[in-house]
């Protein structure tokens, strides 16, 4: 009875762990592609302004607004990851 109970008790905390670390990781993809998506936004922009020089204020302004956008998205992300964390 009593090897039942702590049986139970251990994998409950286990499945508690395993949540809390999919959740962190969750967060971390977010951070890490968000990283990935930006660095991809710049590179493109300056390949961009490398082949047309005239249009580099339209192109800075659309990189700007598409780079604040792929933040939001991620920190949406891994506000949602995080809150599982604490309100668990």
């Amino acid at each position: 009875m009593l090897s039942s109970v702590l049986l139970d008790a251990a994998v409950s905390g286990a499945n508690i762990g395993i949540g809390y670390g999919i959740a962190g990781l969750g967060a971390g993809l977010a951070a890490v592609g968000a990283g990935i998506g930006i660095g991809r936004i710049g590179g493109s922009a300056l390949e961009s302004i490398a082949r047309q020089p005239e249009a580099i204020n339209d192109i800075r302004s659309n990189m700007i607004l598409t780079a604040a956008l792929v933040e939001g998205a991620a920190f949406f992300a891994m506000v949602i990851g995080l809150l599982v964390i604490f309100l668990k």
